[in-house]
């Protein structure tokens, strides 16, 4: 048997770039689950205009403070830092719109669990150790490329309109069930886990749902 996981996070959101690694550290100590985990679509603000907005800008108006967005980085930089992520919130300059990275991301799941992780992983890194703007085409495609997606007419997929309405039906599809926030994990399709978890308490949910009989 296997452990259907469903990730549901937005790529510009740093709690789902922590939940991804604990929930690597999570599956590599209840290998048993034999998990398939699958990464869903979500946005945390689908407004941002297709080409971003100036990240320092948009920040400041979301939080007010500066001195308090200052302790929110700090605080994520110092859990970061245990899960092996380099937060370089200072090297980001743009708030990108995530519909074309989840597109991607939706295509990269075609093509395989092991590939979709990849680009997710890469998205992540991407954005918020490296500062790059993951809304950028080019970006996409490098991502694609390094990931190991086949990327023949990639460059005309982001561009067309192919899977927005299927990208925007399937966050759609999760706000309906109650996904408010971001990562947000679903097991077996009927068991949920909010929130960038320690890994100690997704491990125990893991193996909790993995051990049950499958009509449970």
């Amino acid at each position: 048997m296997t452990l259907r996981i469903d990730v549901v996070s937005d790529v510009v959101c740093p709690w789902c770039f922590l939940g991804m690694k604990r929930l690597d550290r999570a599956l590599v100590q209840v290998p048993e689950a034999n998990a398939v985990v699958t990464w869903r679509p979500f946005q945390l603000d689908p407004s941002i205009p297709p080409n971003g907005l100036d990240r320092q800008q948009y920040m400041q108006a979301k939080f007010g403070s500066s001195d308090r967005l200052q302790q929110i980085h700090a605080t994520l930089e110092q859990l970061g830092a245990a899960e092996g992520i380099s937060f370089r919130f200072d090297a980001i300059t743009r708030s990108p719109n995530t519909l074309d990275a989840h597109r991607l991301i939706r295509w990269a799941g075609a093509e395989g669990e092991a590939i979709q992780r990849d680009v997710v992983a890469e998205l992540f890194s991407r954005y918020f150790e490296q500062g790059q703007d993951i809304g950028d085409h080019d970006v996409l495609t490098d991502v694609a490329e390094r990931s190991g997606m086949a990327t023949a007419n990639l460059g005309e997929r982001l561009t067309s309109a192919e899977d927005r309405g299927a990208v925007q039906a399937e966050i759609a599809e999760a706000q309906s069930k109650g996904v408010s926030g971001v990562p947000f994990f679903i097991l077996a399709g009927r068991y949920a886990v909010s929130g960038a978890q320690e890994t100690a308490v997704l491990a125990d949910a893991i193996a909790q749902i993995a051990a049950m009989p499958k009509e449970a």
